[in-house]
C-alpha cells in the first residue's frame, strides 16, 4: 500500500509481512478421551435400544419363563414397554423395568416417582435381575393373575389380554402394545427354546420344585440354607447371586428337597 506524507512529493512504502512457517500460531491439539467419543456419535434408534435390550434380558426372561411358567415373549415385551427400552427413570435409576410398586410388603430400598399419582413409591433394586424375579412373583403370588398361568405359554396373545383383564395395567391399549412388540421383534423365538428346554427338564428325575423366601433382617444366605435344608451355594445359583450378599425384602428362590 503507497501512501504520501503531508507537503511532500515522497512517498513512503509500507509492507505487509506474511508470517513465515515460524511465526505463525499454532493451536494446541486437544485429545477427546474414547468414552466421550462414543457420546458424539448418533444417538441410538428406538428399534436399536430394543434390539440391544432383548440381547441383553432374554436369557433372564428365559430363565424366570422355567421357574415360573411365564412366557419370555411376555416377560420381554412388558419389559421394553414399562421400562422405556431400558432407558426410563426407574430402571437407570432403580434397576426396576416392570414399574412395581411398593404396596405394604416391600422392606427394600425405594424411589419416589410421580405415576398415576404424584410422588408414587416404587421399589428399588440392586440389579435388573430382581427386578425379573420380582416381577414372576407378583403375578404368581396374586390370586388375581392365577387364572393366566392355565394359559398355554405360545398362546402370547392370551397372555397379553389376560394381563389387560386382570388389572395389571390401565392403558387400554396394553395388550395391543405389547402383541405388537412381540410380532416385531420375534419373541416367541424364546418362548420355543424355552419349550425345547422344558421337554429335557420333563425326563429328569430330580425335583423342580421351589418355594420363595423373603429376606428379613439377620437373614444370612447360611442361615436361610439350614432352614430349607439346601447348600448355600445351591440358592447362589438358582439366583444368580455372586457375592453371596443378600438385601433386605429381596425374593430368594429355594429349591424343595422332595
Amino acid at each position: 500500500m503507497g501512501l504520501t506524507s503531508c507537503g511532500s512529493s515522497r512517498k513512503v512504502i509500507v509492507e505487509r509481512q506474511t508470517p513465515t512457517a515460524k511465526q505463525q500460531k499454532v493451536e494446541p491439539q486437544i485429545a477427546i478421551p474414547k468414552d466421550e467419543v462414543v457420546g458424539l456419535e448418533k444417538a441410538l434408534t428406538n428399534q436399536e435400544k430394543i434390539i440391544l435390550y432383548i440381547e441383553k434380558y432374554a436369557p433372564i426372561a428365559q430363565n424366570e419363563m422355567r421357574s415360573f411358567g411365564i412366557p419370555a415373549s411376555i416377560t420381554l415385551a412388558q419389559g421394553i414397554l414399562e421400562s422405556g427400552m431400558g432407558y426410563g427413570r426407574l430402571a437407570v435409576e432403580g434397576n426396576n423395568h416392570f414399574g412395581i410398586k411398593c404396596h405394604q410388603e416391600w422392606d427394600g430400598k425405594r424411589l419416589y416417582h410421580d405415576d398415576d399419582e404424584k410422588g408414587e413409591c416404587f421399589r428399588v433394586y440392586d440389579d435388573p435381575i430382581n427386578s425379573f424375579r420380582d416381577h414372576s412373583l407378583f403375578l404368581k403370588e396374586r390370586t388375581r393373575y392365577a387364572f393366566l398361568f392355565d394359559i398355554k405359554t405360545d398362546h402370547y396373545k392370551a397372555w397379553a389380554k389376560g394381563l389387560k383383564k386382570a388389572g395389571y395395567a390401565t392403558d387400554p391399549s396394553y395388550p395391543d402394545k405389547l402383541i405388537s412388540l412381540i410380532e416385531r421383534f420375534d419373541l416367541t423365538q424364546f418362548d420355543l427354546k424355552m419349550r425345547e428346554i422344558n421337554l429335557v427338564k420333563s425326563g429328569s428325575s430330580q425335583s423342580n420344585k421351589t418355594t420363595v423366601h423373603r429376606v428379613k433382617k439377620g437373614d444370612t444366605l447360611y442361615s436361610v440354607s439350614k432352614k430349607y435344608n439346601v447348600t448355600v451355594e445351591r440358592i447362589m445359583e438358582l439366583n444368580k447371586i455372586q457375592d453371596q450378599t443378600i438385601y433386605l425384602g429381596q425374593s430368594l428362590t429355594i429349591p424343595l428337597n422332595l
